[in-house]
């Protein structure tokens, strides 16, 4: 009998030795040209590492996977990061994980390695099906997968009982049909991570704007007089950014950098190419850090607020012409007491006022932030009170000012907009009824946490995942993997080996896709694919690089050959996958802003989606005007002897993926599985770095444990620790999401620290 129910979901203890450096305090320069180098070479080797390099972010190229971040107008020949070029040699490698490969390693035996040594293996390369009762993958043929999900599908009493999650790397061509065939078939059940992530933002802006994105472009940094980077780390997780930042700084703009944690991009910054130039030197890049308390964003939004009253910098015309609601949020924030704000925030009222008189003398004020914010309880309001800020000053469409969601996922902006949601508008709907000939259901379908709720309620027959790591990337593991279990069928459309091929329904299938990096050869010839930066631009993106396998598939024609085995209409969604164009044609009748688009992206850079708020200084919502929208600070006390836990990624890892065991910005080497803590909090319980804790953590009088920490000292606000994402995530409760957006509270989790063994708390 199958014992693969046993396989862990997740990672493993870590044995490996932790050795501790001083933090660095220079972001990029010759270091991470070092590090890119050969990390590209042992992955690729020398001749694909240069071809690679040089056709990320060209524009005959293909977009980095490693972030939305745009690209500038006018690109160099190395337009890339370092964790770009990590991402891209990631997918490049040299190695194959084939069917011989899963006949020597069994499910069981695999979920006891770690998240790295997974990726590490390589490329899939052929389509493979774990059978029930079996503990070991074998090769499928590409048509027998398909008719084994077709007939899933049919047999299902409902297709709300089909689960379709789409990750942020999926292009635009791809998601549109993906999210067609879901409509064709009668569900809106369509997950994505940007429910795990940027949620909060779009449905905080939505309501206060009239859009669900940011609202500057990239020219707009060079432009700006502050510019406020809020629960944000772009060293590690948006290094492009940097360059953004620093031609900003060089041209005037103050940067105030708003994080529990001095992230080492935004104290000083060295743009690897300018030792090609001469230039030795590293720039300093944020004028004020302000290091906030975990959870107290939204209190220091009103102190910058209670500053901008009393100077009077305000846009009183903008404010009376174009907005309404601002007299309620003024008299919230002047019946906010400093005491409260100083308790929330842990910072002095002169540090406010100082950061709040650099804004008010700002004529162009851009906000950017990121999970910090997003991953909340509060997360939508505290982005609305964000908004409320910029919307006091005028500080939105015009030049140098706005505001700025940075997204991680290449191209998870891209996917929202093109219809991946699980609750379309109306709007959307009819147009995409209208051009494709179909009824689409109006029952809104379910997000991330509302799929492991169904799963777990025996409430689905197929989870079928376009790209990600469901199992990692999700929140509550074990909860999650309860829920994978109960599946009877569960897909994964990959390029690389990760967890949630060992933690699996009754029966399970591994789909090999081409890379962002590899070329897509159709009937018609090469394809290229679209993306949307976090500035709303379209481009295109085409890979060079010869296919992994020969039985790699793209994941267009990977959702066009679902959709042929599944439905009984009487479109030809093959012919859709022979020529791409065919696609993006009917994109541009069923989608705002697209029309005419085989030709618009084929200019040089792409073209701009229609953004009211930027464009026109406009508002789409149901009076026209940008709304200021009051909210009470929600409480962040925390019962005495616990902590506020955060979880965040190693300068090593993109999402879910573990490049290598390096935090090299942080000083930490070697070992994942740390909790960065304040000094004081340490000899109060009479800890030193590497002492052993087990975590434990609380919410609704539910505890969660995860044994075998090691403490490392670091410079974090008393009270709050970090750990990585996502050997943490066991920690995070399923239920305790932000308000509106469901989106999980990954940077607010109560805990407790123990020694090992100590208490009658369920582990891990």
């Amino acid at each position: 009998m199958s014992g693969r129910e046993n396989a862990r979901a997740t990672t493993p203890p870590d044995r490996n030795a932790l050795k501790i450096k001083k933090p660095k305090s220079v972001a990029a320069g010759i270091p991470a040209a070092k590090s890119t180098m050969l990390h590209g070479i042992s992955r690729m080797g020398i001749t694909k590492t240069i071809k690679t390099l040089t056709t990320v972010n060209q524009p005959d190229g293909f977009d980095c996977p490693g972030c939305a971040w745009p690209d500038p107008e006018h690109s160099t020949m190395f337009e890339f990061c370092e964790n770009g070029a990590k991402a891209v040699a990631d997918e490049a490698t040299n190695k194959r994980v084939t069917p011989s490969f899963f006949a020597n390693h069994s499910v069981q035996n695999l979920a006891e390695k770690s998240d790295y040594w997974l990726n590490k293996q390589g490329r899939l390369t052929h389509p493979m099906v774990l059978n029930p009762g079996s503990n070991n993958y074998q090769e499928i043929s590409w048509n027998d997968a398909f008719d084994l999900i077709a007939t899933n599908i049919k047999q299902s009493t409902s297709p709300d009982h089909s689960i379709f999650y789409t990750s942020g790397r999926t292009s635009n061509e791809a998601a549109f049909l993906y999210q067609l065939f879901a409509r064709t078939l009668g569900t809106n059940n369509m997950p994505d991570c940007s429910n795990m992530c940027h949620e909060s933002s779009g449905r905080g802006l939505g309501e206060t704007i009239g859009i669900g994105k940011g609202t500057v472009s990239l020219e707009d940094f060079n432009h700006a007089d502050v510019i406020v980077v809020i629960g944000q780390n772009p060293g590690t997780n948006h290094p492009r950014m940097l360059t953004a930042l620093r031609d900003a700084k060089r041209l005037g703009a103050k940067i105030i950098h708003v994080n529990p944690l001095p992230e080492t991009g935004l104290v000083r910054f060295k743009h690897p190419q300018d030792y090609m130039k001469m230039s030795l030197g590293s720039e300093p890049l944020a004028d004020i850090h302000l290091q906030i308390k975990i959870g107290g964003d939204a209190a220091l939004m009103h102190g910058l607020m209670k500053v901008q009253l009393e100077l009077d910098a305000l846009d009183h015309e903008f404010i009376k012409n174009s907005t309404q609601g601002f007299d309620s949020v003024k008299e919230a924030v002047i019946s906010t007491r400093w005491s409260q704000i100083e308790i929330d925030t842990g910072l002095t009222r002169f540090q406010i006022e100082t950061a709040g008189r650099m804004m008010a003398k700002s004529n162009s004020t851009i906000a950017c932030w990121a999970m910090g914010l997003t991953q909340h309880k509060n997360g939508v309001s505290v982005i609305q009170e964000v908004s409320n800020l910029i919307l006091m000053g005028g500080h939105i469409g015009k030049k140098g000012a706005g505001l700025c969601p940075v997204r991680g996922h290449s191209n998870v902006q891209g996917d929202r907009t093109v219809g991946i949601w699980e609750r379309p508008s109306e709007a959307f709907l009819s147009r995409l009824d209208a051009a494709c000939g179909i009824e689409s259901p109006r029952e809104h379908g379910v997000d991330v946490v509302e799929a492991i709720q169904q799963m777990r309620d025996g409430g689905a027959d197929l989870f079928f995942c376009m790209g990600g790591n469901f199992i990692s990337a999700t929140p509550d593991t074990e909860a999650t993997a309860e829920g994978l279990r109960n599946v009877k069928l569960t897909v994964q459309v990959s390029t690389k080996l990760n967890r949630s091929h060992l933690v699996t329904g009754e029966t399970a299938l591994i789909l090999p896709c081409l890379g962002r990096t590899e070329m897509d050869i159709q009937e018609s010839g090469k394809q290229f694919v679209t993306v949307e930066n976090s500035m709303g631009i379209v481009h295109t993106s085409e890979g060079s690089l010869r296919p992994a396998s020969t039985h790699l598939r793209s994941e267009v024609w990977i959702v066009s050959s679902l959709a042929t085995a599944a439905l009984s209409d009487t479109r030809d969604w093959m012919d859709l996958s022979h020529n791409y164009d065919q696609i993006r044609d009917l994109m541009s009748s069923a989608l705002a802003g697209f029309e005419d688009y085989n030709v618009r992206v084929t200019t040089p850079n792409g073209f701009a989606l229609p953004n009211p708020p930027r464009d026109t200084r406009t508002f789409d919502t149901p009076d026209g005007k940008a709304h200021f929208i009051e909210h009470a600070l929600p409480d962040v006390s925390v019962p005495d002897g616990n902590y506020v836990m955060m979880t965040i990624r190693s300068h090593d890892q993109y999402n879910t993926t573990i490049y290598d065991l390096h935090d090299r910005y942080r000083g930490v080497h070697g070992n994942r599985r740390i909790v960065l803590m304040n000094a004081t909090d340490m000899i109060e319980r009479g800890w030193k770095s590497r002492h052993i804790v087990d975590i434990v953590s609380h919410y609704e009088g539910e505890n969660r444990r995860s044994d075998g920490w090691q403490l490392v000292a670091y410079d974090i606000p008393r009270g709050n620790i970090a750990t990585y994402f996502p050997e943490a995530n066991v920690l995070v409760p399923l239920n305790s999401t932000a308000e509106k957006s469901n989106t999980p509270t990954s940077k607010w989790i109560v805990c407790s620290l123990l020694e090992p063994g100590q208490g009658n708390f369920e582990e891990e």
